[in-house]
């Protein structure tokens, strides 16, 4: 099974190279982040068309996540929103079963985490807030052993080697030492980082920002991540970054991030 996770930066002006994706890499899972628009809103037809079913939780020019899961796979038990805050109505969690025959069954969670900046608003502790939540469900999901990946956009950078130049975020809540003591507290729950196990190399990244040229200066840095519960750990094939794809015209800021699992 192959797993991608990709923050589109907006599925409506991105969807050719989404379905340019599909055709080209044929993940059997896509988790998406930033739809930035209302479920009623997401092209629905252009997926279907290639293959895939679809699910959304989406938002109003902001947030919204996706799971989409190649056919014949099927998607059960769909649930939309991190628990754990009832009064949070911010459109960044979802997650479903996806099975099929002969298939053993994994359960998959699209996320998109708050930024968190600026770091001296309410932006923040709503960011480790989330992550606490996020903790906390991960174990929960993690006690029925059924193999787990939780995959987004973190809007974390887990240490320096996963910057360019790790000194120029250093106040940014993406890299704040409170972040990534989040970060290594989900982790330590027994998650593996699925594309640090296969690639520990400095200089891989998913995201280089649109602005000072830093997509031909290699300025990027690494924020997609797709964590795995054990089960599914034991089963990791391979983990890639497309990153060809922030070459295209008028791209994401961000590439997609692949995981192969072997079938349990």
């Amino acid at each position: 099974m192959r797993i991608s996770t990709w923050n589109v930066n907006s599925i409506k002006q991105r969807v050719g190279h989404l379905t340019a994706f599909l055709g080209e890499a044929k993940p059997d899972v896509v988790c998406l982040q930033e739809l930035k628009c209302q479920d009623e809103s997401v092209p629905r037809g252009e997926i279907e068309a290639a293959g895939y079913r679809v699910e959304t939780l989406g938002q109003k020019a902001y947030n919204g996540v996706a799971l989409l899961v190649r056919r014949p796979l099927a998607l059960t038990e769909v649930r939309r929103g991190l628990p754990g805050d009832e009064a949070d109505v911010q459109a960044r969690y979802i997650e479903g079963l996806v099975a099929g025959e002969g298939v053993a069954p994994v359960r998959v969670a699209s996320i998109y985490l708050p930024n968190g900046n600026p770091v001296a608003s309410e932006k923040f502790p709503y960011k480790l807030a989330f992550l606490e939540r996020l903790r906390r469900h991960a174990r929960a999901l993690m006690d029925a052993e059924v193999p787990l990946v939780l995959a987004g956009d973190y809007n974390v950078i887990p240490d320096p080697e996963d910057a360019a130049d790790p000194e120029a975020w250093r106040e940014d809540a993406l890299f704040r030492p409170e972040s990534r003591a989040a970060f290594r507290s989900l982790l330590a729950e027994g998650l593996t980082d699925a594309l640090r196990a296969c690639d520990p190399r400095a200089g891989v990244y998913t995201f280089w920002d649109y602005q000072a040229g830093c997509w031909p200066r290699n300025q990027g840095i690494r924020i997609d991540h797709l964590l795995l519960s054990p089960q599914a750990a034991d089963r990791l094939v391979s983990a890639s970054v497309q990153k060809h794809l922030r070459g295209l015209e008028k791209p994401s800021d961000h590439v997609p991030v692949t995981v192969e699992l072997r079938d349990g």
